[in-house]
C-alpha cells in the first residue's frame, strides 16, 4: 500500500503551554486512523495542524512524500480533505449547492462549477448514501444527515487523506452507525482517513491503527488491538477499563468498570 501521510516530531503550542510534543505516525493507502484521549488532550489540534490550518511548533506533515509547509492552501484542500466537528451553516443551501462548495480548490478563482464538478458532488452524496437529498435544503436535515453532507463536501475535493474531527459527536446510537458504515466504505475505496473518537470501541469497529493521545504525548500508536486495552485505556481515561472477546460477534469491546 502507498505510503500517504508522515507526521514527523510534531509539537503544537498555545503560547508558553505545550498541546502536544513529539507526535509522530504513518498512514497507508486504504488505512484508517483512530485518534483516542480525553477532553483537553489536543486531538482536534492535531487534526488542525495535519490540515494544515495550525502550524506546528517542531515537525514536519508530508502527504504524498511533500511537506505540507511548503504547499499553498489550494494543493493541500486537493489532497487532504477536512471535517470539522461543528460547522452550522446558517444560509438556507441545498444539500447539493452545499457539497459542490468542496470543488472550490479545482476552480478558478472567477469560474463557477460545471458539469464536471456537478457530477463530483453528486457522487460525494452517493458515495455515502445520501445521494436523494440533493435537493433538500440542510436546515431541513437531521444531525446525522447533516454529518454526512460533511463529509460529502469533504468528499468533493477528491482527497487522498480525509480528516474527521469527531464525526460522531452528538449523534445518536443509529447515526453514529451510519457514520461508521460510510468511514468504513471509503477506506475499502482506497481513501486513506483519520478520526478523532471519544470512543474505544470505534477503533475496534473501523480502524486499521490507533493512537492514545494523553499528558501531552501519545502513550501508543500501533495496530488497534495493541492499543485499546485494557492498561492503555485506563491510562488514557482515568477509570478502570475492561476490554473483552465478544464470542458471538468474534470482535472485542471496551467497558468502563464503575466503582
Amino acid at each position: 500500500m502507498e505510503l500517504i501521510l508522515e507526521v514527523d516530531s510534531l509539537s503544537y503550542s498555545y503560547g508558553k503551554e505545550n498541546v502536544f510534543e513529539n507526535v509522530s505516525f504513518s498512514l497507508r493507502s486504504g488505512e484508517v486512523m483512530c485518534i483516542l484521549g480525553p477532553n483537553g488532550s489536543g486531538k482536534s489540534t492535531l487534526i488542525k495542524c495535519i490540515a494544515g490550518i495550525f502550524k506546528p511548533a517542531t515537525g514536519s506533515v508530508h502527504i504524498m512524500g511533500e511537506n505540507t509547509a511548503s504547499l499553498g492552501a489550494g494543493k493541500i484542500a486537493r489532497r487532504i480533505g477536512y471535517v470539522p466537528q461543528q460547522n452550522e451553516v446558517v444560509f438556507p443551501f441545498t444539500v447539493l449547492d452545499f457539497v459542490v462548495m468542496g470543488r472550490t480548490p479545482h476552480i478558478s478563482i472567477f469560474a463557477s462549477p460545471g458539469a464536471k464538478d456537478m457530477k463530483i458532488a453528486r457522487e460525494s452524496l452517493e458515495m455515502v448514501g445520501i445521494g436523494d437529498l440533493a435537493e433538500r435544503t440542510l436546515g431541513s436535515l437531521s444531525g446525522g444527515q447533516r454529518q454526512m453532507v460533511l463529509i460529502a463536501r469533504a468528499l468533493a475535493q477528491e482527497p487522498t487523506l480525509l480528516l474527521l474531527d469527531e464525526p460522531t459527536a452528538h449523534l445518536d446510537f443509529g447515526n453514529q452507525v451510519l457514520v461508521l458504515e460510510a468511514v468504513q466504505k471509503l477506506a475499502s475505496s482506497g481513501i486513506s482517513i483519520v478520526m478523532n473518537t471519544h470512543m474505544p470501541d470505534h477503533a475496534f469497529l473501523v480502524g486499521s491503527r490507533a493512537a492514545a493521545l494523553c499528558n501531552r504525548r501519545l502513550l501508543a500508536v500501533d495496530e488497534v488491538a495493541a492499543v485499546v486495552n485494557s492498561e492503555i485505556m485506563s491510562s488514557v481515561y482515568g477509570v478502570n477499563v475492561a476490554v473483552r472477546e465478544i464470542e458471538d460477534i468474534k470482535r472485542k469491546v471496551c467497558v468502563a468498570m464503575l466503582k
